[in-house]
């Protein structure tokens, strides 16, 4: 059964002077999905949040939020909430005296200190209710961002880096309450340079290069397309590896650590069906293999690809942005 779409974008162009921040920009999210937004820096990411939460206006192309056409006035969409660039808080009230704010300003009735509650306790931060933002971290900034946009009950929600600053429980907790609004019909539009992220989350995803959409598809067929991919290969006779991988069909040494180097790994480039090749031949040369992981992830490597980063260039790297 096909969703109705919740924000539905065609030929979305943007300048800003000379810079063409958008060019003939598509998108399209139904309702109960979360939707990925990944690129480069420049790519014209932040520039799309804002035209969807009414930050500003495009210069050419339709767009249509919950079925209502945005028009070309400075003004947030019936329906919208999120972020872009960080949430907006007051540092000296406290993060209960920063949602009964925003409560008040969208005049809500008798039961705002109890809405209010229900938003911190969503995205766990009882606790430090009546504690000042100033001494917030940035982990905790973003939470209360989320917790304003809850409180307002969008039936679309627009995240810049929900996860950034987060601790690996915040990020579990934070991650949590999206899956939830997204059974729930909330259409998400997230933008993260943490493919982990894209990959924990999002159904679809959308990736943009100087303006313009890569890829716009499935998660799944994004992995799929990713192509041959840089392994780490730690063994038990290094030197013996490093003559197998030489000689197994599909394979290509990248670079061979040191054997004086305490981690005396090999990096190789191939499929997948080449590596199980290398795995099979390690083992009947009596080698162990100790250690086999990607360099990248397959989302990683895909969307390097798609964007023409070169994944050597940025070696050592743990983000893509």
């Amino acid at each position: 059964m096909e969703r109705t779409p919740a924000v539905r974008a065609r030929g979305i162009s943007k300048s800003f002077g000379d810079v063409l921040a958008l060019d003939g920009v598509d998108l399209d999210v139904p309702e109960g999905q979360v939707h990925g937004l990944v690129g480069p820096n420049g790519a014209g990411k932040t520039t799309l949040l804002g035209l969807l939460l009414g930050l500003a206006v495009a210069d050419s192309g339709t767009l249509e939020i919950l079925g209502t056409p945005v028009g070309r006035v400075l003004a947030v969409p019936e329906g919208v909430a999120g972020f872009v660039d960080g949430p907006g808080l007051y540092p000296s009230l406290t993060a209960r005296q920063n949602l009964a704010a925003l409560a008040t300003l969208r005049r809500f009735g008798p039961d705002r200190a109890r809405e209010v509650d229900e938003a911190l306790a969503s995205v766990g931060l009882s606790d430090v209710a009546d504690d000042r933002v100033r001494g917030f971290s940035l982990g905790m900034r973003q939470r209360l961002g989320l917790a304003a946009a809850l409180i307002t009950r969008p039936r679309v929600l627009v995240l810049d880096e929900p996860a950034n600053g987060l601790d690996p429980a915040g990020k579990h907790h934070v991650h949590g309450v999206i899956r939830r609004l997204a059974d729930d019909g909330v259409a998400i539009v997230l933008s993260s340079h943490r493919m982990d992220d894209l990959a924990a989350l999002c159904s679809e995803v959308t990736i943009l290069a100087t303006g313009r959409v890569v890829f716009a598809g499935p998660v799944a067929k994004l992995a799929s397309e990713s192509g041959d991919l840089d392994y780490r290969v730690l063994t038990s006779d290094p030197a013996t590896a490093r003559e197998v991988a030489t000689a197994t069909p599909g394979l290509r040494l990248v670079t061979a650590d040191g054997l004086q180097r305490r981690s005396e790994a090999l990096v190789v480039r191939g499929a997948v069906q080449a590596l199980d090749e290398l795995v099979v031949r390690l083992v009947g040369a009596g080698v162990a293999v100790r250690e086999l992981a990607p360099v990248v992830t397959p989302l990683e490597a895909a969307f390097l690809a798609l964007t023409g980063i070169d994944p050597a260039r940025d070696a050592g790297r743990e983000e893509v942005g």
